[in-house]
């Protein structure tokens, strides 16, 4: 961590009313269960599916970071659960829990229940749960399944990403392309996934919110304009905040495109 990177997170502080994301629980459930699954489970799926994977490097073995991927086909999380060699937790829409036996999949690999009437804000903090607890967050910055019925299939990201980066400013993103989910299963057509054909994850170089933020080609801020910013009314605040988000995600999406995502 050099100087001035110390020097524009301590600025980046003095906005922390309009970015920081109050975690909901402040931790998230003990699931030996999961980590019983991913030591039987994840080298036979590596052995059986013709997964390959590139620059896992980059995945921290501990600590909170954030994968995130495109999106394809219900297979996604757990190729890269099994690709990753971490324990990831997704978020799960609350419709998955209804179910006695679903619900208790979920619950033992460590899924979130999430219920959208309550909104965005209250998913991401069940996100913020997570890296408070120093895991792993697995998330789509697309925000949905990608329906596109030919290429490019990548749909622009949600700013919940960045939302989620700029809360956690120390939290390493790590762009994922995944390229062959949707032929190994495809939505509404395939009932179980097609393990003899070839699926590839490649991992990118890791980024946290405030090496972006001061990067000139990432976020462009220095000290002195974030200081300045703070002076400004809260209207101003809010949009330069937004338009930092924008930017964050779109070029979040643009390496995961570079990755290779279809």
């Amino acid at each position: 961590m050099n100087k001035q990177s110390v020097h524009v997170e301590n600025a980046w502080k003095i906005l922390e009313s309009h970015w920081k994301i109050q975690p909901r629980k402040g931790m998230i459930s003990y699931t030996p269960g999961y980590s019983i699954l991913r030591f039987i489970f994840s080298p036979i799926i590596r052995g059986i599916a013709r997964i390959n994977a590139t620059g896992s490097e980059h995945i921290p073995g501990s600590g909170a970071a954030i994968l995130a991927a495109n999106h394809l086909s219900h297979v996604d999380p757990i190729v890269v659960i099994a690709s990753s060699r971490r324990k990831v937790h997704y978020l799960a829409k609350d419709a998955h829990f209804k179910n006695f036996f679903l619900r208790l999949f979920m619950n033992s690999t460590g899924q979130i229940e999430t219920h959208r009437e309550e909104g965005g804000d209250s998913a991401l903090a069940s996100a913020a749960d997570v890296l408070v607890a120093n895991a792993a967050l697995g998330i789509f910055p697309e925000g949905t399944r990608s329906k596109n019925t030919q290429q490019p299939f990548l749909l622009p990201g949600k700013t919940g990403i960045a939302r989620l980066a700029a809360s956690f400013p120390r939290t390493p993103v790590i762009p994922i392309a995944l390229v062959g989910t949707r032929d190994m299963m495809a939505p509404q057509k395939d009932k179980f996934p097609k393990l003899w054909l070839y699926v590839q994850v490649n991992y990118g170089q890791k980024i946290t919110w405030i090496d972006w933020l001061s990067n000139p080609k990432g976020g462009g801020m220095t000290v002195e304009d974030i200081e300045e910013l703070a002076q400004q009314g809260e209207h101003e605040i809010k949009a330069a905040i937004a338009k930092l988000y924008r930017k964050f995600t779109d070029q979040l999406m643009q390496s995961i495109s570079s990755l290779g995502a279809p």
